[in-house]
């Protein structure tokens, strides 16, 4: 086995896991602030410390970026983790969250796992193997012009006082699509845009944990990712993001101009 492939398996295994920690936690979490609107409970820092544990134990030379502050450096692989993407959700009660693993070698991601343990769905991919949705390849739709398209999106938490918080994209946008949806976990948005169940994606102001593993679902889903003025490495931070099918591409990153 690969160390590539060991990765990816343990990566499966710990999103797994991480799922099982969150389930019960749904609703019931305590809540405490990061900023006014930005949500951290107990259950993303338990999530998080399972998942750098079983890192640590089975590769300690590996590197790890994670949302709650679990970060150290590490030689040519470092992980990327979100150990609860959508915490507004789930402290909500919300049944709509994500646990999301990218493993990147020498600046490249290499896998990326995305596991909603609410309805059992693993989203996955591996360079150059394609997207999959538990045991199922996933390609993105075909749908062909964005007035036909149905479309996800997000807000900063600080859109009161942030210029760039997106309201006006979304106003354009959904004037000219079938419609836009904001469901509260950019993981999941990307995962869905490689499912085929959105046909495209932007948000502004994001951060690598957010986007990493999506990014891969999307492409190897046979999508296309950029920054949301068109220009190549969606991480490079403030990160930015535009997915889609990739026939619409063209005419989503004009409308986001």
């Amino acid at each position: 086995m690969t160390s590539s492939n060991a990765r990816f398996d343990l990566a499966v295994d710990l999103a797994r896991r991480a799922g099982d920690l969150l389930r019960p936690g749904l609703g019931r979490a305590s809540v405490e602030h990061k900023s006014p609107l930005e949500l951290v409970t107990e259950f993303d820092r338990a999530s998080e410390h399972l998942i750098i544990e079983g890192v640590a134990s089975a590769f300690p030379a590996d590197g790890v970026l994670a949302e709650e502050g679990g970060a150290r450096p590490g030689e040519a692989w470092r992980w990327i983790i979100d150990p609860l993407d959508g915490t507004t959700n789930f402290a909500h009660g919300i049944p709509h969250f994500a646990v999301s693993i990218a493993g990147e070698e020498r600046g490249v991601i290499e896998f990326g796992v995305v596991y909603d343990p609410m309805r059992d769905e693993l989203f996955t991919a591996r360079r150059g193997e394609g997207a999959f949705l538990n045991d199922s390849r996933q390609r993105v739709s075909a749908t062909d012009t964005l007035a036909d398209s149905l479309l996800v999106t997000g807000f900063p938490y600080d859109l009161d006082r942030n210029p760039e918080n997106n309201l006006n994209l979304y106003a354009r946008l959904a004037m000219q699509s079938r419609g836009v949806r904001r469901l509260g976990s950019a993981a999941l948005d990307l995962a869905y845009v490689a499912a085929a169940r959105f046909d495209g994606y932007w948000e502004l102001r994001l951060s690598p944990w957010d986007l990493a593993a999506g990014l891969l679902l999307v492409t190897e889903a046979e999508g296309v990712v950029t920054r949301v003025d068109g220009r190549p490495d969606p991480l490079r931070m403030p990160a930015s993001v535009a997915a889609s099918n990739g026939r619409i591409h063209t005419a989503l990153l004009e409308a986001l101009r």
